[in-house]
């Protein structure tokens, strides 16, 4: 996943990989920002989508497939209040027996939440 050209030329860097448990960093750049400070909500869902995916992959048994259908519904919280340098989202993962559910939480350098969202999976052939 951060090797994919979208992933690669975000920078995003993955701080923890385990199963079920996921945590990731966007490098402040002010290119991704409205206006040097603040970054574009479509770069926060980004991150936040790439985190959820990651940590519902991360424990996916790939014998039944790799396929998926997924919705993200997210929440930015506090967007304009300050800076999100540097970004850290958390994903964390309940499993069903066909859906798998992620729930990721963004937070700036000060550990404030600045961004929640929650993913539905349909993961396998």
């Amino acid at each position: 996943m951060p090797t994919t050209p979208y992933m690669k030329w975000l920078g995003i860097v993955f701080d923890r990989y385990e199963p079920d448990d996921v945590t990731i960093r966007l490098p402040f750049r002010e290119d991704l920002t409205n206006d040097g400070t603040y970054y574009h909500g479509g770069v926060i869902a980004a991150v936040m989508d790439t985190a959820g995916a990651a940590a519902a992959w991360s424990n996916h048994d790939f014998e039944k497939g790799t396929r998926a259908l997924h919705d993200l519904d997210d929440d930015q919280l506090r967007r304009r209040r300050q800076a999100i340098r540097p970004h850290l989202p958390c994903a964390h993962v309940r499993r069903r027996k066909e859906l798998t559910f992620t729930e990721i939480t963004a937070t700036d350098s000060d550990g404030d939440v600045v961004a929640h969202a929650v993913q539905t999976y349909r993961l396998g052939g």
